[in-house]
């Protein structure tokens, strides 16, 4: 699963990854990897991902997500990243297990800190429900997140678990962890662990 090696290629760059400190604080973990961003004038950011909650038996199945959303600007070409999101907080959790919403709207957003000394640095972690972090190849240097809406792949998630299995029953830990997406669910328990740092 191409999701595993964002998080063990993300997480495994210490001093320009994402923190191991506040990935063992994160409630969950969603992983998109190949966001894809292009246009010109007007812009749009698509992409299918993957989302992941700690349940009391580490972290839950991974249920199917979707991230949409535009951009107005001066824009010319196209690019892709691989994007991590930290939620950090029961709230930015309860948005991952209901319907669409919005980062930076409906959800608090930042741009995560990078590197092993960033939570030192800043006190993102204190406001946002999810912390952003990307890796960026291609035109664009860079990502923002603010106003792309996360929501469910409602197929996706069928295809895999069945008519009865939504967000909220997978990321819950009800659902069993299916085969193929087991090198995914140990690489979040490598670099996040498996309980949270309180």
């Amino acid at each position: 699963m191409q999701a595993a090696e964002v998080v063990k290629e993300m997480g495994g760059a210490n001093d320009s990854g994402v923190p191991r400190g506040l990935f063992e604080k994160a409630h969950c973990a969603v992983v998109v990897p190949n966001l894809k961003k292009g246009g010109f004038i007007v812009g749009a950011k698509y992409g299918k991902g993957f989302a992941s909650c700690r349940t009391a038996g580490g972290w839950s199945a991974p249920s199917e997500v979707r991230i949409e959303g535009g951009s107005f600007g001066l824009q010319a070409g196209g690019a892709e990243s691989d994007i991590i999101l930290l939620v950090m907080n029961d709230q930015g959790m309860q948005h991952l297990m209901a319907s669409k919403f919005t980062l930076g709207g409906d959800a608090t957003a930042a741009a995560g800190p990078v590197g092993r000394d960033a939570e030192a640095q800043t006190d993102a972690t204190m406001h946002a429900e999810i912390l952003s972090y990307s890796r960026a190849r291609g035109v664009f240097a860079g990502i923002s997140l603010a106003g792309a809406t996360l929501r469910p792949d409602t197929d996706g998630n069928k295809a895999v678990y069945g008519n009865d299995s939504g967000p909220k029953e997978i990321l819950s830990g009800k659902v069993p962890v299916p085969a193929a997406a087991k090198d995914f669910i140990a690489s979040l328990a490598q670099f996040g662990g498996t309980s949270r740092v309180k």
